[in-house]
């Protein structure tokens, strides 16, 4: 009985928070800015009642070389898809300086080392535990991953399949480090890749309807 309500738990927490930041990104954001403090304060206390290290959240520095062997398989393919894609519609004429402006390329990096802790260091380490397999655990994670861009239909499908395999990856070798600066990479790629027509400047949520293009 025990493990059953344990694992029961594991699984409504994560479902309960990403319910919470479905309801920021459609509604709070703009109606109550402050909701935002209940992201860390539900982390930190998600961590600690679980006792996560920063082993087990993948903040680690011993399996760099393991891991980036392992997770260069997933990442080298789709960065060379990319830019196929990129050339194809046409991407090589569209500016890319803006892209590598420090400030906000560190600061996207920033974004992608935080969307991996609420990704892989919460949410799939809860999943594991509720669903004990990474299989499983690592396709909710990227469905509920995915549901989180909508309506953005170029992020929708791209945020699924890279967020199954980042949940797999760091089922298997626990480093977000790595999987943030991968991320980082394709998402700037995904940027440029693709028509800011289509992707509406990546923006997600109510902001995708009310971006215009200049």
């Amino acid at each position: 009985m025990k493990s059953s309500t344990l694992r029961f738990l594991n699984l409504f927490e994560p479902l309960a928070f990403c319910a919470y930041v479905a309801w920021y990104i459609w509604q709070l954001q703009t109606t109550y800015f402050l909701a935002w403090l209940v992201f860390p304060v539900w982390l930190l206390a998600s961590f600690a009642v679980h006792r996560d290290t920063p082993k087990t959240m993948g903040w680690r520095a011993d399996n760099l070389l393991s891991a980036a062997k392992r997770f260069g398989v997933f990442f080298a393919p789709c960065i060379a898809g990319l830019c196929i894609v990129g050339i194809l519609l046409g991407a090589l004429h569209s500016p890319v300086h803006h892209l590598f402006v420090p400030k906000h390329l560190f600061g996207y990096m920033a974004f992608c080392l935080l969307q991996q802790v609420g990704l892989n260091s919460y949410l799939t380490n809860r999943l594991l535990g509720a669903t004990e397999s990474p299989a499983r655990a690592s396709l909710l994670s990227g469905t509920i991953f995915a549901a989180l861009h909508w309506p953005n239909p170029v992020l929708v499908p791209l945020t699924f399949i890279g967020g199954v395999a980042m949940a797999w990856l760091f089922a298997r070798d626990r480093n977000i480090i790595l999987l943030a600066i991968g991320q980082g990479i394709l998402g700037t790629l995904v940027w440029w890749a693709f028509p800011v027509a289509w992707h509406h400047a990546m923006r997600v949520g109510p902001g995708f309807y009310t971006f215009h293009l200049r």
